[in-house]
């Protein structure tokens, strides 16, 4: 039940995933800020986005440096973030999951074949909301209910799109660890390209 829950999953947890969790939040919260002053503690009580990675060599850790400088220069806040090994009850508590390649899409159903379903290549889900008719999806509010049911069905939709195919390369994003800030802010805007239309229809 709500909050609809998106948990973006990684290697290490320090770098995709992370970014991919608070430039969601950021998204969701400028979104709601459109409609009138509000607290960021209401944005998760509608979309609760959070991360963990496949391996926990980084578990406590805060997220990586340049990692960081890509979430704050987009708005987005780094405060409080530490790394955490993913464990198979986020898993079961998260409506969508999105893994930064197929490899860690593997690993997830893996540990929760049941998962499959609301299971994605972060890249792979950007691609098939543009298949989604968003008219056909529950009515669009910003109240925890609404927003819940609405993304419920999206996942079903992009599940119901995909159509059994697999993801593509492309749709892995690199890891950019021990890479420059270029590469970093490379796979920021890739993150970008798929959170931000998620919260587009969540919060039309």
């Amino acid at each position: 039940m709500p909050p609809f829950t998106v948990l973006h999953v990684c290697m290490g947890n320090i770098c995709r995933s992370p970014m991919a969790e608070r430039l969601l939040a950021r998204e969701v919260q400028e979104r709601l800020g459109r409609q009138g002053p509000t607290d960021p503690g209401r944005a998760d009580e509608l979309v609760h986005s959070h991360s963990a990675g496949t391996g926990g060599w980084h578990a406590g850790e805060e997220m990586n440096p340049p990692a960081a400088r890509q979430v704050t220069a987009r708005g987005g806040d780094v405060a409080g973030f530490a790394a955490r090994k993913l464990r198979s009850d986020q898993i079961d508590a998260a409506d969508l999951v999105l893994t930064a390649t197929a490899d860690q899409q593997e690993y997830v159903v893996a540990l929760r074949p049941d998962a499959a379903g609301r299971t994605f290549v972060l890249g792979e889900f950007g691609r098939l909301l543009a298949a989604v008719d968003a008219d056909a999806l529950p009515p669009a509010a910003a109240t925890p209910d609404a927003v819940y049911a609405r993304g419920v069905a999206l996942v079903d939709a992009a599940h119901a799109a995909r159509e059994g195919a697999a993801s593509l390369p492309a749709d892995d994003l690199d890891d950019p660890w021990g890479r420059g800030d270029q590469c970093f802010h490379r796979v920021a805007d890739e993150i970008e390209e798929t959170v931000r239309p998620l919260a587009a229809v969540l919060l039309p």
